[in-house]
Formats: structure tokens, sequence, C-alpha cells
């Protein structure tokens, strides 16, 4: 057996333990990239009381927001968007 097989023999796929709301996401995204609220307000001219109501699910992200945001944290925008999707269970619908 390779190497590359001794390790994958016990590999197991992960499982979803928890939702993620679209704030939590953008909030979750942010903190990865080490970005405070303020830092990532002065990346993207978005408010950081804006950034906290969209984070704390108070206030929609929109569209033209997560293109913003989605540039600034180096993502794409489904990552800020979509957080639950699951690829293969909606493709196979």
């Amino acid at each position: 057996m390779t190497m590359l097989g001794d390790i994958m023999k016990d590999y197991r796929e992960a499982k979803r333990e928890i939702e993620v709301s679209i704030g939590e996401s953008l909030r979750i995204v942010r903190e990865f990239q080490e970005l405070s609220q303020n830092g990532l307000a002065l990346l993207t001219n978005i408010p950081q009381s804006t950034l906290s109501a969209i984070e704390n699910d108070r206030v929609n992200l929109g569209v033209e927001r997560a293109k913003v945001l989605a540039r600034a944290l180096k993502c794409h925008p489904s990552v800020l968007v979509f957080p639950g999707w699951d690829v293969a269970q909606e493709s196979a619908a």
C-alpha cells in the first residue's frame, strides 16, 4: 500500500453537525482572515454597525454586499450567501 493509501484507509467524510446562518458564515470567514469588523469595514466601506447587524442576522446580506465582502475576504460569494448548500443533495433532486 502506498503512503497515501495508508493515510486514506481511515478516511471518513465529515458530517455536518450544526446549521450555519448567513451572518454566522460571514463571521466565521472574517475571523479565519483574522479581521475585526472594523478592519473589514475599512476594506469594504460597509459600516461596522452594518457588518455587526449582518453577522447577528438582523440585516439581510444582499447580493451586492455579498460581492463586496467576498472580494475583501477572498472567497466566492456563495460561501457567504449559501452556507448550508448541500451540492450532492440538491443535484440529486
